[in-house]
């Protein structure tokens, strides 16, 4: 049996695909809280102590996130306050790919942000979920204005019946793993050093939508990528090397993100992959690409020639990636 999962919104849980009423009973689990932006190996490490301790113990295994990120509520506007790692469709992939029984997402609104870190426990862990152990990460904090800690916890854990497991850091390269450590690397175009803190390649997803089909008039056609979250972190501009599975087959793929100066002046960013090996139609289909690493940066060409001329390298180079 996979991973279920249920939306609580208000006071409501529902299912998220049909919007129907759901019922969440509080048999005993074990749960982990967090937005889990990335699910970097820091995540993966508390995710994974979790189902273990689960298993060892007989418990339902529990993820609690947020959707949408805290901080796209907190600070919000017309700007991002901060880039996404992961969209939330990404985010629930790869927790299916982990033997999870319940995802518990809490829409996070200004209301539910009011929530004290003691209401939280009492209401949802503890009352709504059932907790008899809370596994949480050594800089975790909940609550209003985040108020909440692994104290809060151990003191409230006490009284509700429920123990608490605080797991460390990971350390990579002499330095902790984190989410804004990552988006600093991928603003760099540092992308080996990025995957290794993930632990996978970055992803980056969308819907195929027609472009201006240069790239098909100078022997390169690309799937331009229509991307579903606005505040989604794009690596530094460039050509990177990429991989996406299309109907069970992997293809190499080498992707362009950037504003084409050879061809265009407009300045919009856009996202363009040359899909390796594969030809026909894309147009609306949602496809993952994974990127594995960056090749180039963003050139103006004195002209076509010489832009096609260094693709066919690019070509070369990213066709020796092939996952």
């Amino acid at each position: 049996m996979g991973m279920r999962v249920v939306v609580l919104q208000g006071d409501t849980v529902s299912d998220p695909e049909t919007g129907s009423p759901s019922v969440v009973a509080p048999e005993p689990s074990a749960v982990t809280i967090g937005s889990f932006d990335g699910l970097h190996v820091g995540h993966r490490k508390i995710i994974g102590t979790m189902i273990g301790d689960a298993r060892l113990k007989g418990l339902r295994s529990v993820v609690v996130t947020f959707e949408p990120h805290p901080r796209l509520v907190l600070d919000g506007g017309s700007e991002c306050p901060v880039r996404l790692l992961t969209t939330f469709e990404e985010k629930v992939a790869q927790f299916g790919s982990m033997p999870i029984d319940l995802l518990f997402v809490i829409r996070f609104d200004r209301q539910f942000s009011r929530i004290s870190s003691d209401s939280f426990i009492r209401e949802v862990l503890s009352g709504l979920l059932g907790a008899r152990l809370v596994v949480v990460g050594y800089d975790h904090g909940f609550g209003s204005n985040r108020r909440g800690s692994g104290q809060t916890l151990h003191t409230l854990g006490a009284e509700c019946g429920f123990d608490v497991d605080v797991v460390g850091e990971v350390i990579i390269d002499q330095a902790p793993v984190s989410s804004t450590r990552i988006r600093h690397l991928l603003a760099d175009g540092r992308i080996r050093e990025a995957n290794e803190c993930l632990g996978a390649p970055y992803m980056i997803s969308g819907t195929v939508v027609e472009g201006s089909k240069l790239g098909r008039e100078i022997g390169f056609p690309t799937a331009n990528l229509d991307l579903p979250e606005r505040c989604k972190l794009l690596p530094a501009n460039g050509v990177y090397a990429a991989g996406v599975t299309i109907d069970g087959i992997d293809y190499p793929v080498m992707m362009n993100i950037g504003s084409r100066p050879t061809v265009s002046r407009d300045g919009t960013v856009r996202v363009e992959a040359h899909i390796i090996g594969f030809s026909g139609d894309l147009y609306g289909r949602f496809l993952v690409f994974r990127i594995f690493d960056f090749i180039r940066q963003e050139q103006c060409f004195g002209s076509i020639e010489a832009l096609q001329a260094q693709l066919l390298l690019d070509k070369k180079e990213v066709s020796l990636y092939k996952k």
